[in-house]
C-alpha cells in the first residue's frame, strides 16, 4: 500500500469532481488550518461517519533521559488525537474477509513442501 498524500488527494478529487486542482487546494488548507485553529482552542471536531479530533490532557510524569540516566519530570500537557467513526472502522474490518483468505492459505513447513509448491506454480 502507498502512502496518500495531500497532493495525490487533490489530484483525485479534481479527477472525479472535474474542479479546478487549485481551488480544491485551498480549500483542502483551509479545512486543514481551521481543524488546528479549532483544536488549539480546545474544541472537538466531529465529522459524523469519519470520526472525531480532540485534544487529550496528559497528567505529569518523571521520565529518564536514555544517554545521562538522568530523571526528568515531563510537564502536564496536551495531546491531539482522532478516534475513527464506527463506520469506517466496520468498513476497514470488512476488509479482514478479503485479508484473511491469504492468511488462511496454509503454511508450508519443509523445505520439500516449498519446492513442491513453486513446482506447481511455476506450470501455471
Amino acid at each position: 500500500m502507498a502512502n496518500i498524500t495531500k497532493q495525490s488527494l487533490i489530484q483525485e478529487i479534481a479527477k472525479s469532481t472535474g474542479f479546478v486542482r487549485n481551488d480544491i487546494k485551498i480549500v483542502i488548507e483551509q479545512f486543514l488550518d481551521l481543524l488546528g485553529e479549532k483544536l488549539i482552542e480546545g474544541n472537538t471536531i466531529e465529522i459524523r461517519g469519519f470520526g472525531t479530533f480532540a485534544c487529550k490532557p496528559r497528567k505529569a510524569r518523571p521520565a529518564r533521559n536514555p544517554r545521562t540516566g538522568e530523571t526528568v519530570l515531563i510537564d502536564e500537557r496536551l495531546v491531539p488525537t482522532f478516534k475513527f467513526s464506527n463506520d469506517i472502522k466496520d468498513k476497514i474490518n470488512s476488509l479482514e474477509g478479503i485479508l484473511g483468505e491469504v492468511a488462511a492459505q496454509p503454511e508450508l513447513e519443509t523445505e520439500n513442501e516449498i519446492a513442491h509448491a513453486n513446482s506447481d506454480y511455476d506450470s501455471i
